[in-house]
């Protein structure tokens, strides 16, 4: 007994590390767009006999036919803190749905784990399917953990039949990679870790075009994590490397070379019958 509280107790401390989730709306957030939709939507929960609750941001383009892309986040920031990168994405022509997995935001409060994460995903996913009828105007995205996310859910779909194009942002190999870069301690939980998302052996799956970007300069998850990814990844898979950027800003940083970058996404597409 005493040994399964023990590991109870080390996979919830390694969750909390992990993942950082930050719960409720920052006091200094100044809104979204007239015409931007959040609502909630219910999930199972632990108790059966009261739903979760998973907090959901549509964001249109204004332009006719758009095609839709499901944001999938990364760690600590929430999608009140990821506005900036969200709305640089719908810019650049796409109308947007953003999930905020349980444990962030204004979604049900949970100690979130790999598992109720990707939940959360397929059901955003869900939701996208009936923003955007035609299955080729339809793009995943991720940035970060939310890689791992991205490369989950498209590994489980087809081109053609469920979506067009994935984006990955900031992507790694493995979670225990990430520890590991980020010195001797991370070395040593990595021998522990049982959050993974193990996107350089799901990535072969996919058979959807592949855009990968990443900053040259990248201190959370460095930059040999994310061409790894890609020498994992199907031929034609596309590598955008962004000399000098960040982890988290390179729509910020380089704001032409990442619209111009995701636009060539939308413009590779096959078009809508009614475009």
């Amino acid at each position: 007994m005493t040994a399964l509280v023990g590991c109870a107790w080390l996979d919830g401390k390694q969750r909390e590390l992990v993942y950082r989730p930050t719960p409720g709306r920052p006091a200094d957030f100044v809104g979204l767009r007239a015409g931007d939709q959040t609502y909630l939507v219910e999930v199972p929960g632990a108790n059966a006999d009261r739903p979760d609750k998973l907090h959901l941001w549509w964001l249109p383009n204004g332009t006719p036919n758009a095609p839709a892309l499901l944001y999938l986040h990364g760690t600590f920031r929430n999608l009140f803190q990821n506005y900036r990168k969200i709305d640089a994405l719908r810019s650049a022509g796409f109308d947007v749905l953003a999930v905020e997995y349980r444990g962030w935001g204004e979604s049900s409060f949970i100690l979130p784990s790999e598992a109720s994460i990707n939940a959360d995903a397929a059901v955003a996913w869900a939701e996208l399917v009936k923003r955007q009828p035609d299955p080729n105007r339809r793009v995943i995205f991720g940035h970060s953990m939310g890689t791992g996310v991205a490369v989950e859910l498209a590994s489980r779909r087809h081109v053609g039949s469920d979506y067009g194009a994935l984006i990955l942002e900031s992507s790694f190999t493995r979670l225990p990679d990430v520890a590991k870069a980020n010195g001797v301690l991370g070395w040593i939980a990595s021998w522990f870790a049982t959050q993974q998302f193990d996107s350089v052996d799901k990535i072969g799956k996919i058979d959807a075009p592949i855009l990968m970007m990443h900053g040259t300069a990248d201190k959370t998850v460095p930059i040999e994590l994310g061409r790894a990814l890609f020498d994992a990844a199907p031929p034609g898979t596309r590598w955008v490397p962004f000399e000098n950027g960040s982890h988290s800003s390179l729509d910020k940083e380089q704001h032409a070379l990442y619209e111009q970058t995701v636009r060539s996404v939308i413009d590779s597409l096959p078009k809508s019958p009614s475009s």
